[in-house]
C-alpha cells in the first residue's frame, strides 16, 4: 500500500515512517511534487486535518501524474496541545501560539518557532497550579482506490485520534523530539517526551495512537 502524508516536516515524517507497519509505503509532499501551501483556516483540528487531506487528493486526482500512479490514498494529521488551566488552549492555534501575542513577529526558522511557543506555555503556566494537559492528534484518510470495504458512510474519508494525558514542565528538559516536548510530561512517567529514547515515543505518543488506529482501519 502506498500512501501520501500530507506533510513535508522531517520530523513528522521520521516519527511516522518508524511508526507504521512493513508493507505501507509513506510518500512525501515533495515525493510527489505538490509544493503549494496549504491553507488552514480549520477552527477545529478535525478541520484542518479534512482540508489538507482533501486538498493533496484533488491534487493527486487532477494531476494523473505517472509518479503518482499507485497511490491508494491521502493522510493528513492536526494535533493540538491542550492545557486544563488555559481552558484548552492553544488547541488548534498550537503550532504558532506564539504569533498570538501582540507585536509578535514572525520566526525565521522552525527551531526559534519551537522554542517561542515552549516559552510562551511556561510564561502562561509560569503562576498556574494545575499542570494537567493532553497532546491530541486527528488523521483523516481519503482512500483513492474506491475500496468499498474501507469507505464507510464517509464515501473514502475515514478520521481517527490518539491522545496521551500528561503535565506542563515547569522548565526545558531534554534535547530529543520537537516542537513542545522538552517541557511535556506524558502520564505515568517522569521524563519529558525530549529526555525519552525516541523508541519509546514513539510507542506511546499522540501520533503513535492516532497512527495505530488508522492501522487497525486498513487492517480490517
Amino acid at each position: 500500500m502506498r500512501l501520501v502524508f500530507a506533510s513535508n516536516n522531517a520530523h513528522k515524517l521520521e516519527e511516522v515512517r518508524a511508526i507504521m507497519p512493513a508493507g505501507v509505503d509513506v510518500l512525501s509532499l515533495r515525493d510527489i511534487g505538490f509544493e503549494q501551501e496549504i491553507e488552514e483556516t480549520g477552527v477545529t483540528l478535525e478541520e484542518n486535518s479534512i482540508i489538507k487531506a482533501r486538498t493533496v487528493a484533488d491534487f493527486i486526482n487532477g494531476g494523473m501524474s505517472a509518479s503518482l500512479n499507485g497511490v491508494d490514498g491521502v493522510f493528513a494529521d492536526d494535533t493540538g496541545l491542550e492545557i486544563d488551566a488555559l481552558n484548552g488552549e492553544p488547541g488548534v492555534y498550537t503550532a504558532r501560539w506564539y504569533l498570538m501575542d501582540e507585536g509578535a513577529q514572525e520566526a525565521k526558522t522552525e527551531m526559534e518557532n519551537f522554542a517561542r511557543n515552549r516559552a510562551k506555555a511556561l510564561r502562561e503556566l509560569k503562576d498556574k497550579d494545575n499542570r494537567g494537559c493532553q497532546f491530541r492528534t486527528v488523521i483523516t484518510l481519503i482512500l483513492l482506490n474506491g475500496d468499498d470495504a474501507l469507505n464507510g458512510e464517509n464515501g473514502g474519508m475515514i478520521q481517527v485520534e490518539g491522545v496521551v494525558c500528561g503535565r506542563m514542565a515547569t522548565e526545558e528538559y531534554g534535547e530529543g523530539g520537537f516542537g513542545y516536548d522538552p517541557i511535556f510530561i506524558p502520564e505515568d512517567y517522569d521524563k519529558t517526551f525530549g529526555e525519552l529514547p525516541a523508541e519509546l515515543k514513539n510507542t506511546i505518543s499522540h501520533r503513535a495512537r492516532a497512527l495505530a488506529e488508522l492501522v487497525k482501519v486498513l487492517h480490517d
